[in-house]
């Protein structure tokens, strides 16, 4: 029965029904967006390194770290002490001419992390940037789970204060000033450009008119998963650099509906815990009951 009881604890906790939806047509052509243009990185790490440097409560890295391509030999993933990565990969048809590409969190138009977030601690702002409040979070890690692009870290090695750890678009160091993301200013060859989304699809849709044979006509992002505030071009499938293929419908399209139906009063969750509750006593009792000790055909037990 402790198991149905943290399910109805589970129930108080979750949000009133609506909390967690959000229609991304409210901010879409007002919020900020990245193009991100992989043709072009060099593979130089400085978005990493500015990352590093920005956000405090990274564990520091002397410079030196940031210098050490040796990383490239193993693809690495956001993490706790990592906010953004950059990867370098292998092109089968021209091995000679690697690909590098960075991530970071996408913050999703309709984020799945926050969706899942029983406690809302996530929150999609208007200016683009999916915001995390660790002072709500119980470490459920559900948003872990949820996150189609696998970018939610936690820090494990924080046996008493954990947080989830993820990008954070720059948003209270470098967007609510009105400047541009760290990573982005840091970026030497101008991988990244940052403006208005809708500026950047326009921009994006006017560099694979121009140049056809460089990009694959496709902008990653502009729709995946309902859409991306980081969008992508690449001169190789998507695949080949770590981007996943992914359907069009915002994941909390599929969720939200259950859940809101679940948790709309605490009625049904409650009816619904009471019938387990019942299912195991019964058989639970049918199993305690005593069996004769033998049975002999024709005589009574």
């Amino acid at each position: 029965m402790k198991y149905l009881t943290a399910l109805g604890g589970i129930s108080l906790l979750s949000p009133e029904p609506g909390a967690h939806a959000f229609d991304p047509s409210l901010t879409q052509s007002e919020s900020f967006g990245v193009l991100v243009d992989t043709t072009l990185c060099i593979g130089c790490r400085n978005c990493e390194q500015a990352c590093n440097h920005i956000n405090q409560d990274l564990p520091r890295r002397p410079v030196n770290y940031f210098e050490d391509y040796a990383v490239f030999e193993q693809k690495r993933r956001m993490d706790g002490g990592a906010y953004t990565v950059v990867n370098r990969y292998s092109i089968p048809d021209n091995p000679g001419k690697p690909v590098y590409a960075k991530f970071q969190c996408m913050h999703c138009l309709s984020p799945a992390c926050m969706s899942a977030c029983i406690v809302g601690a996530f929150r999609k702002e208007p200016n683009g940037a999916v915001t995390y409040d660790a002072w709500k979070c119980i470490g459920c890690r559900y948003c872990m789970a949820a996150c189609p692009f696998q970018v939610p870290g936690y820090e494990y090695h924080n046996a008493f204060t954990p947080q989830v750890r993820k990008c954070t678009f720059c948003f209270k160091e470098r967007l609510l000033p009105g400047n541009v993301p760290a990573c982005v200013q840091a970026c030497p060859t101008q991988v990244m450009t940052f403006g208005k989304r809708s500026d950047m699809i326009a921009l994006a849709r006017e560099r694979i008119r121009e140049f056809p044979l460089r990009y694959v006509p496709h902008l990653y992002g502009e729709h995946e998963v309902g859409g991306t505030s980081w969008m992508y071009l690449s001169g190789v499938p998507f695949e080949t650099i770590g981007l996943p293929r992914l359907g069009y419908v915002a994941i909390p399209k599929y969720t939200e509906p259950i859940q809101h139906a679940v948790f709309k009063y605490f009625i049904p969750p409650a009816a619904l815990y009471g019938l387990l509750g019942g299912i195991m006593w019964f058989t639970r009792a049918k199993e305690q009951k005593p069996k004769p000790l033998f049975h002999r055909k024709g005589m009574d037990t």
